[in-house]
């Protein structure tokens, strides 16, 4: 068995309302994890700027871009003079009143290997999505990059091992999360630990459930809620990447940002498969209720 392994950048960043000093410090980043060997590097959910869906206000659509447009002509030239694959994740403006939630994957001349759009949208306290964003119509279709092919989920996806499933059905080498995801300030710090370790563990199961490797790359660092309603959210950090039995590969700090180079060999991902074949024992002949909302 030939080996492969990449080498992945995970980049969590604490932003600011400042978003020329948000991208300035995300390329200085990017150029880090690239000098330190990375092949891929991974930025977080919607990292161009705050977290604007704390609050629901029409005139956080000024943020949004078209696809291809400024952010990706930014992104473009990072990649191709870094010779890297990049995973981005854009507020991207489809047409007036029409945005969605968008990873762009840029490979490693500068183009756009391909485009994602969130599907899963939460609506929760302080996670007014559906707001702001229409959910996806391109479907779980990995990426295909010069390095392999990439199951980009977004986020909420991460809760849904039915969108893993679908990225592993159609040979992505990886699942990668960019997230934003943190604690509200009224949760004790048991309510803390528990969400986080749901976090972690969810994301563990989809690797060993479909072995493979899972890069999740969270923002970092206190956003207040621009309303005065709440506290704001304490974004919780913890990127990490694990292997195809979930082991632990790295793990980010909770509480400050982090740029850091992952080695991930991908030949356990055949080992892995070859001794738990999941893929082969799967009945696809008695799933078709999965299609049903709820049994009742």
């Amino acid at each position: 068995m030939t080996e492969k392994k990449i080498t992945v950048g995970i980049i969590q960043q604490q932003n600011t309302g400042d978003i020329a000093d948000n991208k300035k410090r995300l390329k200085q980043h990017i150029e880090q994890c690239a000098a330190k060997g990375a092949q891929l590097v991974v930025l977080q959910e919607l990292h161009n700027s705050l977290y604007f869906c704390q609050t629901e206000s029409t005139d956080s659509f000024d943020l949004a871009e078209s696809i291809p447009g400024e952010s990706t002509e930014f992104y473009s030239r990072i990649a191709g003079e870094l010779h890297i694959v990049l995973v981005t994740s854009l507020f991207e403006r489809r047409a007036a009143g029409l945005y969605h939630n968008t990873a762009v994957v840029f490979d490693t001349d500068g183009s756009i290997a391909g485009k994602y759009r969130k599907m899963h949208i939460p609506d929760d306290p302080a996670y007014y999505e559906k707001f702001y964003f229409t959910p996806g119509d391109l479907g779980f279709t990995p990426i295909k990059t010069s390095i392999g092919t990439l199951g980009v989920l977004v986020c909420w996806d991460q809760w849904y091992p039915e969108a893993a499933r679908l990225m592993a059905l159609q040979r992505a080498d990886m699942l990668i999360y960019p997230t934003a995801i943190g604690w509200e300030s009224s949760d004790t710090p048991q309510e803390q630990k528990r969400q986080q370790d749901a976090w972690i563990i969810s994301q563990r199961g989809h690797a060993v459930a479909n072995g493979l490797p899972v890069v999740a790359v969270n923002r970092v660092g206190h956003e207040p809620d621009p309303s005065g309603q709440t506290n704001g959210i304490q974004f919780w950090g913890h990127s990490f990447v694990c292997g195809p039995q979930g082991e632990i590969l790295a793990a980010a700090p909770d509480d400050s940002e982090w740029c850091e180079v992952v080695e991930i060999d991908l030949t356990r991902s055949e080992n892995v498969r070859r001794w738990w074949p999941f893929l082969r024992d799967r009945r696809i002949d008695s799933y078709n209720d999965i299609l049903r909302r709820f049994i009742d």
